[in-house]
C-alpha cells in the first residue's frame, strides 16, 4: 500500500504546490488534472466560509464545502473555524470564477474513498495529531481526514492522559487496526510501531544510571518509564508523584520473566515538564501480527494481531 494522500500542512511548501497557483491558468490546469492543493486559510467569514489567499488571487471555500458532515451535521462548525490560521488542502471547483471558489469536502471524499478502498489492517501511514482528549488522540489522515487512536494504543507503557505521548500538531505514524466501510472510519493504533521488549531493553545495561518518568505508583512499588514501550518496577518511595521525572539505576534485566528492576537514585524536580522523544522501529510496510514479549517469557504474552477481512 503506498501512501497518496497525507496530512495538511505536508505539501504547503512544496515546489509543485507553489507553481500550481503562481497564476490564474495555472490553478486552471490544476482544476482539470484534478490536483489536490494546500494553502492558508486566513480567515473565516459570519458565514462560516473559508477565505484562502492563494499566489494568483483571493479564494473561498463555501461553508458546505469545508468538511466532509457539515451538511448532514455530523461535523460542527468549529471543525471550520479551527482551521484559521493553518494550511487546508482543496480542490480547484472554479478558477475564473471571483473570487476562486475551493472545496475541502471534495478533497476529503478521494481520502475517504481511497482509503476504504486501499487500506487493510496492519498498513503503516502517516499522520498528524490535532486533538488530544483524555481518551485518546485524534489525528489527520490525510487532507483533515478525522481518525483516533485510543488512549490504550499509544504505547504499552501506562500513561494517563495522551498529552504524555503526543503534542499537538505532532507528526507520527500509525498502523490500522480496522476499515469500517459502513461509517466511513479507520482505526489507528500506534504502540507496535515503537517496538518490542527486546527492542527498548537493548539500549539499557545493568549497573546503568538513566532517567525516566514516574507513571504509575503502587503498594509494591513505582513503575518507572524509560522508553515509551518499556518501564521497570522500583521499590516504594515517598513524595513521589505520576509524570515526575527521577533518575533511576539498573539493578537487573531479566528477559525471561519481562522485568526491569530499579532503584530511584533522585526526584529531578529542576528538570521542566518531561515528553519522551518517540524512536520508531517500523516506518513502513504492513504487519500481521506484532509480539511485544520476548521469546523466552511463558510468563505473559503481549501480542497484537492485524486481521484482514
Amino acid at each position: 500500500m503506498k501512501q497518496i494522500y497525507f496530512p495538511e500542512g505536508t505539501k504547503l511548501q512544496d515546489a509543485e504546490n507553489l507553481n500550481a497557483m503562481q497564476s490564474v491558468e495555472q490553478l486552471h490546469l490544476a482544476a482539470k488534472r484534478g490536483q489536490i492543493l494546500e494553502a492558508l486559510a486566513i480567515s473565516c467569514t459570519a458565514a462560516h466560509d473559508l477565505v484562502v489567499e492563494l499566489p494568483c488571487g483571493r479564494a473561498i471555500i463555501p461553508r458546505v464545502e469545508c468538511a466532509r458532515g457539515i451538511t448532514e451535521g455530523t461535523t460542527r462548525d468549529i471543525a471550520i473555524l479551527s482551521r484559521v490560521g493553518r494550511p487546508v488542502s482543496f480542490e480547484v471547483v472554479d478558477a475564473l470564477s471571483t473570487p476562486i471558489l475551493l472545496s475541502r469536502k471534495r478533497a476529503q471524499e478521494r481520502v475517504i474513498d481511497w482509503a476504504m478502498r486501499e487500506l487493510t489492517a496492519g498498513d503503516i501511514i502517516s499522520a498528524k495529531v490535532t486533538h488530544l482528549e483524555p481518551f485518546g488522540a485524534f489525528v489527520d489522515i490525510g487532507c483533515g481526514v478525522p481518525s483516533f487512536i485510543g488512549i490504550e494504543h499509544l504505547s504499552v507503557s501506562r500513561i494517563f492522559h495522551p498529552s504524555e505521548r503526543f503534542s499537538v500538531g505532532q507528526s507520527i505514524y500509525a498502523a490500522i487496526l480496522g476499515v469500517d466501510p459502513e461509517k466511513e472510519r479507520v482505526l489507528l493504533t500506534h504502540k507496535e510501531l515503537l517496538g518490542t521488549w527486546e527492542e527498548n531493553a537493548a539500549f539499557f545495561q545493568p549497573c546503568e544510571t538513566v532517567p525516566g518518568v514516574v507513571r504509575s505508583i503502587e503498594s509494591y512499588g513505582i513503575f518507572v518509564e524509560l522508553t515509551p514501550n518499556l518501564s521497570g518496577l522500583a521499590e516504594y518511595r515517598p513524595n513521589l508523584q505520576n509524570g515526575d521525572r527521577v533518575s533511576v539505576y539498573i539493578k537487573s534485566i531479566v528477559s525471561a520473566r519481562m522485568k526491569i528492576k530499579l532503584n530511584i537514585i533522585d526526584r529531578l524536580c529542576d528538570q521542566p515538564p518531561f515528553q519522551p522523544p518517540l524512536h520508531y522501529f517500523i516506518t513502513e510496510g504492513r504487519l500481521t501480527e506484532w509480539v511485544y514479549s520476548p521469546p523466552d517469557c511463558t510468563s505473559r504474552h503481549i501480542a497484537t494481531v492485524f486481521a484482514s477481512e
